[in-house]
Protein backbone atom coordinates (compact mmCIF):
# COMPACT_ATOMS: atom_id res chain seq x y z
CA UNK A 1 0.00 0.00 0.00
CA UNK A 2 1.41 3.10 -1.38
CA UNK A 3 0.29 7.28 -0.58
CA UNK A 4 1.35 10.09 0.95
CA UNK A 5 0.97 10.96 4.76
CA UNK A 6 -2.52 11.14 5.74
CA UNK A 7 -3.76 8.84 2.42
CA UNK A 8 -5.32 6.44 4.80
CA UNK A 9 -2.30 3.52 4.61
CA UNK A 10 -2.21 3.33 8.37
CA UNK A 11 -6.13 3.46 9.23
CA UNK A 12 -6.71 0.70 6.43
CA UNK A 13 -4.14 -1.46 8.05
CA UNK A 14 -5.63 -0.82 11.82
CA UNK A 15 -9.02 -1.90 9.94
CA UNK A 16 -7.31 -4.95 8.92
CA UNK A 17 -6.57 -5.88 12.31
CA UNK A 18 -10.11 -4.94 13.80
CA UNK A 19 -8.45 -1.74 15.67
CA UNK A 20 -10.58 0.47 13.70
CA UNK A 21 -14.35 0.24 12.30
CA UNK A 22 -14.37 -0.48 8.78
CA UNK A 23 -17.58 1.21 7.14
CA UNK A 24 -17.66 -0.90 4.17
CA UNK A 25 -16.22 -3.85 2.36
CA UNK A 26 -15.22 -7.53 3.43
CA UNK A 27 -11.76 -8.16 5.56
CA UNK A 28 -11.22 -11.80 4.34
CA UNK A 29 -8.28 -13.70 5.35
CA UNK A 30 -7.42 -16.88 3.73
CA UNK A 31 -10.84 -18.96 4.13
CA UNK A 32 -12.19 -16.50 7.22
CA UNK A 33 -14.36 -13.58 6.85
CA UNK A 34 -13.11 -11.31 9.54
CA UNK A 35 -15.67 -8.47 8.63
CA UNK A 36 -18.16 -9.93 10.97
CA UNK A 37 -15.86 -10.39 14.20
CA UNK A 38 -17.39 -10.21 17.72
CA UNK A 39 -14.61 -7.96 19.77
CA UNK A 40 -14.07 -11.39 21.68
CA UNK A 41 -12.96 -12.59 18.58
CA UNK A 42 -10.78 -10.41 17.19
CA UNK A 43 -8.78 -10.03 20.67
CA UNK A 44 -8.79 -14.09 20.03
CA UNK A 45 -7.26 -13.53 16.75
CA UNK A 46 -4.61 -10.54 17.53
CA UNK A 47 -3.59 -13.25 20.81
CA UNK A 48 -3.06 -16.15 18.91
CA UNK A 49 -1.00 -14.17 16.51
CA UNK A 50 -2.58 -15.02 13.56
CA UNK A 51 -1.77 -11.69 12.05
CA UNK A 52 1.50 -9.19 12.79
CA UNK A 53 2.23 -5.39 13.12
CA UNK A 54 5.70 -4.27 12.20
CA UNK A 55 5.36 -0.69 13.64
CA UNK A 56 7.20 2.01 12.15
CA UNK A 57 9.37 3.00 14.67
CA UNK A 58 11.17 0.04 16.51
CA UNK A 59 12.63 2.30 19.05
CA UNK A 60 9.48 3.39 20.41
CA UNK A 61 7.68 0.14 19.79
CA UNK A 62 10.53 -2.00 21.27
CA UNK A 63 10.77 -2.07 25.35
CA UNK A 64 13.47 0.41 26.04
CA UNK A 65 13.96 -1.36 29.65
CA UNK A 66 13.78 -4.99 28.67
CA UNK A 67 16.68 -6.75 26.07
CA UNK A 68 16.48 -7.46 22.44
CA UNK A 69 15.91 -10.91 24.12
CA UNK A 70 12.92 -10.52 26.46
CA UNK A 71 11.29 -9.12 23.91
CA UNK A 72 11.44 -11.43 21.18
CA UNK A 73 10.56 -14.31 24.32
CA UNK A 74 6.98 -12.00 24.80
CA UNK A 75 4.83 -13.00 22.35
CA UNK A 76 6.29 -16.95 22.77
CA UNK A 77 4.96 -16.80 26.17
CA UNK A 78 1.68 -15.36 25.23
CA UNK A 79 1.29 -18.51 23.43
CA UNK A 80 1.80 -20.70 25.94
CA UNK A 81 5.89 -21.59 25.25
CA UNK A 82 6.75 -22.54 29.33
CA UNK A 83 10.43 -24.23 28.83
CA UNK A 84 13.38 -21.96 29.16
CA UNK A 85 15.34 -23.75 26.82
CA UNK A 86 12.71 -24.00 24.31
CA UNK A 87 12.06 -20.33 24.47
CA UNK A 88 15.67 -19.59 24.20
CA UNK A 89 16.37 -21.97 21.57
CA UNK A 90 13.27 -20.48 19.45
CA UNK A 91 15.08 -16.72 20.08
CA UNK A 92 17.77 -17.49 18.77
CA UNK A 93 16.32 -19.10 15.35
CA UNK A 94 14.67 -16.14 14.97
CA UNK A 95 17.10 -13.68 15.40
CA UNK A 96 19.45 -15.94 12.82
CA UNK A 97 16.26 -16.03 10.62
CA UNK A 98 16.35 -12.10 10.54
CA UNK A 99 20.37 -12.58 10.32
CA UNK A 100 20.65 -10.77 13.42
CA UNK A 101 23.89 -11.92 16.07
CA UNK A 102 22.28 -13.54 18.55
CA UNK A 103 25.12 -11.79 20.94
CA UNK A 104 22.73 -8.86 20.46
CA UNK A 105 19.97 -10.69 22.27
CA UNK A 106 21.62 -9.36 25.93
CA UNK A 107 21.51 -5.55 24.81
CA UNK A 108 18.97 -3.27 24.85
CA UNK A 109 16.81 -1.46 21.81
CA UNK A 110 19.20 1.99 22.61
CA UNK A 111 22.59 -0.28 22.16
CA UNK A 112 21.83 -1.10 18.61
CA UNK A 113 21.86 0.26 15.08
CA UNK A 114 18.66 1.57 13.39
CA UNK A 115 18.61 -1.51 11.08
CA UNK A 116 19.20 -3.74 13.64
CA UNK A 117 16.03 -2.72 15.79
CA UNK A 118 14.06 -3.11 12.35
CA UNK A 119 15.30 -6.45 11.92
CA UNK A 120 14.73 -7.62 15.86
CA UNK A 121 11.14 -6.19 15.06
CA UNK A 122 10.13 -8.02 12.18
CA UNK A 123 11.60 -11.42 14.38
CA UNK A 124 9.45 -10.35 16.89
CA UNK A 125 7.08 -10.20 14.49
CA UNK A 126 7.49 -13.63 13.18
CA UNK A 127 7.58 -15.22 16.49
CA UNK A 128 3.87 -16.05 16.35
CA UNK A 129 4.25 -17.75 12.57
CA UNK A 130 1.83 -15.69 11.40
CA UNK A 131 -0.36 -15.74 8.37
CA UNK A 132 -0.25 -12.15 7.53
CA UNK A 133 2.95 -9.44 8.09
CA UNK A 134 2.15 -5.63 8.15
CA UNK A 135 4.84 -4.04 7.92
CA UNK A 136 4.52 0.48 8.61
CA UNK A 137 7.31 2.00 6.74
CA UNK A 138 9.83 -0.44 7.64
CA UNK A 139 12.81 1.47 5.55
CA UNK A 140 11.70 5.21 5.86
CA UNK A 141 13.95 5.45 8.99
CA UNK A 142 16.84 3.90 7.70
CA UNK A 143 20.18 5.00 5.53
CA UNK A 144 20.85 3.24 2.15
CA UNK A 145 22.63 0.45 3.56
CA UNK A 146 20.19 -1.10 6.43
CA UNK A 147 17.64 -0.19 3.85
CA UNK A 148 19.36 -2.84 1.27
CA UNK A 149 19.81 -5.39 4.36
CA UNK A 150 15.34 -5.18 5.17
CA UNK A 151 14.20 -5.31 1.98
CA UNK A 152 16.62 -7.92 1.31
CA UNK A 153 15.17 -9.68 4.28
CA UNK A 154 11.83 -9.26 3.31
CA UNK A 155 12.29 -10.46 -0.34
CA UNK A 156 13.84 -13.86 1.17
CA UNK A 157 10.46 -13.65 3.72
CA UNK A 158 8.03 -13.35 0.93
CA UNK A 159 10.33 -16.43 -0.69
CA UNK A 160 8.74 -18.38 1.82
CA UNK A 161 5.33 -17.87 1.18
CA UNK A 162 4.75 -15.93 4.44
CA UNK A 163 2.36 -13.11 3.34
CA UNK A 164 3.27 -9.59 3.66
CA UNK A 165 1.40 -6.08 3.51
CA UNK A 166 4.17 -3.27 2.88
CA UNK A 167 2.89 0.19 4.12
CA UNK A 168 5.00 3.33 2.25
CA UNK A 169 5.45 6.13 0.54
CA UNK A 170 8.27 5.77 -1.28
CA UNK A 171 7.61 3.44 -4.18
CA UNK A 172 11.06 2.59 -5.22
CA UNK A 173 11.28 0.57 -1.73
CA UNK A 174 8.00 -1.75 -2.38
CA UNK A 175 9.01 -2.21 -6.33
CA UNK A 176 10.95 -5.09 -6.46
CA UNK A 177 9.52 -6.53 -3.01
CA UNK A 178 6.02 -6.63 -4.06
CA UNK A 179 3.96 -8.73 -6.17
CA UNK A 180 0.92 -6.30 -6.11
CA UNK A 181 0.73 -2.90 -5.13
CA UNK A 182 -2.48 -0.60 -4.01
CA UNK A 183 -2.07 2.92 -5.13
CA UNK A 184 -4.18 5.36 -2.29
CA UNK A 185 -4.79 9.37 -2.33
CA UNK A 186 -6.63 11.08 -0.39
CA UNK A 187 -8.48 8.56 1.43
CA UNK A 188 -8.84 6.26 -1.81
CA UNK A 189 -7.84 3.48 -3.63
CA UNK A 190 -7.18 5.22 -7.14
CA UNK A 191 -4.86 2.66 -8.82
CA UNK A 192 -4.44 -1.33 -8.10
CA UNK A 193 -2.80 -4.00 -9.92
CA UNK A 194 -0.09 -6.43 -10.40
CA UNK A 195 3.46 -4.22 -9.28
CA UNK A 196 4.79 -4.46 -12.72
CA UNK A 197 1.71 -3.32 -14.37
CA UNK A 198 1.32 -0.39 -11.72
CA UNK A 199 5.03 0.83 -12.08
CA UNK A 200 5.27 0.06 -16.56
CA UNK A 201 1.87 1.69 -16.73
CA UNK A 202 0.58 3.91 -14.35
CA UNK A 203 -2.88 5.65 -15.41
CA UNK A 204 -3.58 7.65 -12.37
CA UNK A 205 -2.12 11.11 -12.58
CA UNK A 206 -1.00 10.90 -8.69
CA UNK A 207 1.07 7.40 -10.02
CA UNK A 208 2.41 8.60 -12.82
CA UNK A 209 4.04 11.43 -10.46
CA UNK A 210 5.13 8.71 -8.14
CA UNK A 211 6.82 6.77 -10.76
CA UNK A 212 8.05 9.74 -12.56
CA UNK A 213 9.91 10.83 -9.47
CA UNK A 214 11.58 7.55 -9.48
CA UNK A 215 12.99 6.85 -12.47
CA UNK A 216 15.69 4.20 -11.03
CA UNK A 217 12.10 2.18 -11.09
CA UNK A 218 12.22 1.87 -15.01
CA UNK A 219 14.15 2.84 -17.94
CA UNK A 220 12.32 5.87 -18.51
CA UNK A 221 13.44 9.54 -18.10
CA UNK A 222 12.94 11.19 -15.09
CA UNK A 223 9.82 13.66 -15.63
CA UNK A 224 10.55 17.31 -16.75
CA UNK A 225 9.45 19.81 -14.16
CA UNK A 226 6.83 20.95 -15.98
CA UNK A 227 5.08 17.55 -16.45
CA UNK A 228 5.35 17.54 -12.66
CA UNK A 229 3.49 20.66 -12.52
CA UNK A 230 0.94 19.18 -15.23
CA UNK A 231 0.41 16.18 -12.76
CA UNK A 232 0.00 18.02 -9.55
CA UNK A 233 -2.29 20.79 -11.11
CA UNK A 234 -4.27 17.48 -12.09
CA UNK A 235 -4.33 16.77 -9.09
CA UNK A 236 -5.32 19.49 -7.65
CA UNK A 237 -9.15 19.60 -5.92
CA UNK A 238 -11.79 21.35 -8.21
CA UNK A 239 -12.67 25.21 -7.23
Amino acid sequence: MIGESGSGKTILARTILGLAPSTGGRINLGDRSLSDYSPRQWNALRRAGTVQYVFQDPLRSLDPDQTVGWSLAEPLKIRGVRSREEIRRRVEELAIDVNLDTALLDRFPSELSGGQRQRVSVARGLATEPDLLILDEPVSALDAANRVQVLQLLEKLRSRGISLIFISHDLGSVGGVTDRTVVLYRGEIVEDGPTRQVIGNPQHPYTRLLVGSAPTLTSRASLSTEEKDRLRAALAPAG
